[in-house]
């Protein structure tokens, strides 16, 4: 496998080599369940189904895990708030991120695993920790428990940081703490929260840290060591780096890899559901924007890049992939619809540098470009049509795959294909009985409504305008 993936800790590119030939672990940091997801939380998604999809195509078996914080110290402000139970919170927006993923075409996990299924495996890791000296009990009777940083020599390898030069850590009061960065494995009960959101431990009632749910589930589904672990660039101090010094820490060898995402930004900050800067997926398809053209913007750029979001600039991402579309429905409509066939090489070289999608759809433009050539020609495009098919289908943007015919990506496609035939053959007929003016007409209304009418040889041919 020569796909290079870049490390944060290391600020290097390298090849990536799994730890057990043919196979491949991942464990994504999912999300924290107060709210429903915004799109910026969807690209987290999109971005890792297709590093999912490559090292499957690529032939390896993978192992794919993405939790669900459903206990959090943000779950339990909300549920105070609402006055609900957290978990009643936490289950109404797990569903809601769930149907936002399968609209989106993100492949479910082959475990989603929910921080408060694991209990017992946090509180076997805590206990490693303690009993090696890097953990300890708080003394002011809290039933608090810290991680010591200071018993980690690497700690703040991953970030890049001293600790000397770190802010304390906000997770719990400081009164009891060692050394203010400490964070918190095990949080005591508290009477100024849900009663119901505690647990019995060693230390008394109590609820996990959040840094302590991930090395934990981790553990269960991926074992000691696994080979990649992902997230959003704004995970990776304090979350990523506490994990690591918790794990490593507790005698597991951990992530052999770490592959963080760049953020998408709404005006000068990035997308938050703690500011309120948040746009969702109804916010999109209202625009008129169809999912699969929101896949097609949040898979677009590379990973590492940061997405300043505009509406103009997601409309721009949707013709660009019309084009695409109609390039494929025009090729199916002269050669028959064609198999995907082998992926050209640029299109391996981009995928296999750091998943270089941008790069990757360059290539596939330019095959499109290639393929209307010879539509144009009268030559068959079939070669052009199963590559791109190909191309898009590891990307999970196959328009003729049956997912997007499904879902309310496809069915909008459906429908306009229904209406410009109704409209064309309409024109056809105003032709056939030689009425000039009203078969302009039709096409004048048709281009107004942004659809562009060809005449060809073998009849007319329709697109989507890119004044639309």
């Amino acid at each position: 496998m020569a796909l290079r993936l870049y490390d944060t800790g290391t600020r290097s590119v390298r090849d990536f080599i799994p730890k057990s030939p043919g196979q491949a672990g991942i464990y994504l940091c999912g999300l924290t369940v107060q709210s429903g997801p915004h799109i910026g939380h969807l690209r987290s998604g999109v971005n890792y189904d297709v590093l999912r999809r490559w090292l499957e195509h690529s032939g390896y078996q993978v192992r794919f895990v993405r939790n669900i914080t459903d206990i959090d110290d943000k779950v339990l402000a909300k549920a105070l708030e609402q006055e609900r139970p957290f978990w009643s919170i936490a289950y109404e927006n797990e569903l809601v991120l769930a149907r936002a993923y399968r609209t989106l075409g993100v492949l479910p996990p082959t475990y989603e695993p929910r921080a408060t299924g694991h209990i017992p495996e946090m509180h076997e890791l805590i206990k490693r920790l303690i009993e090696s000296g890097h953990a300890y009990v708080a003394d002011d009777g809290s039933g608090d428990v810290y991680f010591d940083v200071r018993s980690y020599p690497d700690y703040g390898a991953l970030s890049g940081q001293r600790v000397d030069a770190m802010e304390a850590a906000a997770d719990a009061p400081e009164r009891a703490k060692r050394d203010p960065r400490d964070f918190a494995l095990w949080k005591g009960e508290k009477k100024d929260e849900p009663a119901d959101a505690f647990w019995p431990s060693p230390w008394g009632p109590g609820r996990p840290g959040w840094h302590i749910e991930c090395s934990a589930m981790c553990w269960r589904y991926l074992g000691d060591e696994f080979d990649i672990h992902g997230g959003g660039l704004d995970l990776v101090f304090p979350h990523h780096e506490n994990e690591i010094a918790q794990s490593r820490a507790a005698g597991l060898g951990f992530a052999r890899y770490w592959v963080h995402h760049a953020l998408l930004n709404l005006g000068t900050a990035k997308m938050s559901k703690s500011i309120g800067n948040v746009i969702d997926l109804e916010a999109i398809t209202a625009l008129g924007i169809r999912p699969v053209e929101l896949r097609y913007y949040l898979s677009a750029p590379h990973y590492r890049s940061i997405i300043d979001y505009s509406e103009e600039s997601v409309r721009e991402a949707a013709t660009a992939y019309q084009r695409l579309e109609n390039f494929l429905a025009h090729a199916v409509e002269r050669a028959g619809d064609v198999a995907p066939q082998q992926l050209p090489a640029e299109f391996v070289e981009a995928m296999d540098d750091d998943l270089n999608t941008s790069r990757a759809l360059a290539v596939v433009h330019e095959t499109v470009r290639a393929g209307n050539t010879a539509l144009a020609e009268g030559a068959d495009p079939s070669a052009a049509l199963g590559s791109v098919r190909a191309m898009l289908g590891v990307l999970g943007l196959d328009p003729l795959d049956p997912h997007w015919a499904g879902t309310g990506g496809g069915n909008l496609r459906s429908t306009v294909d229904g209406l410009v035939a109704l409209a064309l053959e309409q024109r056809a007929a105003a032709r056939q009985r030689k009425d000039w003016a009203a078969a302009d007409a039709i096409r004048d209304q048709l281009k107004h409504a942004g659809v562009t009418v060809e005449d060809t040889p073998h009849g007319p041919r329709w697109s989507v305008s890119d004044a639309r």
